[in-house]
């Protein structure tokens, strides 16, 4: 004795349905968010007073942006891209030995110009950082 028909589904109901959770998710994510950046500002960056536990001052200075990290992920980018210049230039050795040059030569000098500027961008804040330190004593 059969009771009833199977159901299809089309291939639009799958991906309505797929969207349907990704938008629900992503609506959670945001509520979830907006809440725990609340939480992390009024106990972490809001309080003014010292911190005896050291991990909790370092979430306070990460947070309130104290210890810069974009230095060093500056420094370690540039020294990886300027490796990847220098061996995919030797690519260009066989076929164009000029173009093998530039290619070393110029593309490393860019990617050094290029880090540089953003570097200078850093050693600003960190002078501009410092002399406000002295400032305040």
């Amino acid at each position: 004795m059969y009771y009833g028909y199977p159901t299809q589904t089309s291939p639009i109901d799958d991906v309505v349905s797929s969207s349907e959770g990704t938008a629900i998710w992503v609506l959670v994510s945001l509520i979830l968010a907006v809440i725990g950046g609340l939480v992390a500002y009024f106990v972490f960056i809001k309080p003014d007073k010292k911190t005896e536990n050291k991990w909790l001052a370092w979430f306070k200075d990460y947070f309130n942006f104290h210890k810069m990290m974009i230095e060093d992920l500056l420094k370690t980018i540039y020294i990886i891209i300027a490796i990847f210049i220098t061996l995919s230039s030797f690519s260009f050795i066989g076929s164009n030995f000029l173009g093998f040059l530039i290619y070393l030569i110029v593309g490393n000098i860019i990617a050094r110009i290029c880090f540089e500027s953003a570097l200078m961008l850093v050693m600003i804040w960190k002078n501009t950082n410092e002399i406000n330190k002295k400032l305040k004593k």
